[in-house]
């Protein structure tokens, strides 16, 4: 197997722009996943992950019935053709430490999702074991700018208002 188009997971749920975040967390919650790709039909326009709808939508107040996609998805984001090797898209994943990889045709249409459970499963465990490995390397946070909300683990103010 040496092409994205062979291990690729086909038949993707996609949610629209104009969608809400309800509805968005109702299928994640119902398919058990923390991602989900936005499209206009079948371009691809963005991703809006578990993350996006927390950090994004319900941090900042925002109605999760009637707030959109449109206002907490990632728009710009990393993908590849499904005629790519294997290994590209794996460093394309490796680059940006995502585990998931919108797949687009060269008309830009999606055509399915290459998650790093495809590569491991169907590519081989020797790819699975160095993307992973890429994929994981610990974030440096920058914990300067915390609200009260963080506590004092968190480099925030304690229940007195005191900075630890």
């Amino acid at each position: 197997m040496n092409q994205v188009s062979e291990v690729m997971t086909r038949g993707v749920r996609t949610l629209s722009p104009q969608d809400t975040l309800r509805l968005a967390a109702q299928a994640m919650e119902e398919m058990e996943i923390g991602s989900l790709p936005v499209c206009d039909g079948q371009r691809l326009l963005g991703m809006v992950t578990d993350r996006d709808l927390v950090v994004r939508g319900v941090a900042q107040g925002l109605a999760p019935e009637r707030t959109t996609l449109s206002e907490v998805m990632s728009p710009h984001v990393q993908w590849c053709y499904e005629d790519q090797s294997i290994e590209e898209a794996a460093q394309l994943m490796c680059d940006a430490q995502i585990r998931r990889l919108p797949v687009v045709d060269h008309d830009k249409r999606l055509v399915g999702l290459l998650s790093l459970g495809d590569v491991a499963v169907k590519a081989g465990p020797g790819d699975a074991a160095q993307a992973l490995r890429d994929i994981s390397r610990p974030a440096q946070p920058e914990r300067g700018g915390l609200s009260q909300a963080s506590g004092p683990a968190g480099g925030g103010a304690d229940a007195a208002g005191r900075r630890s």
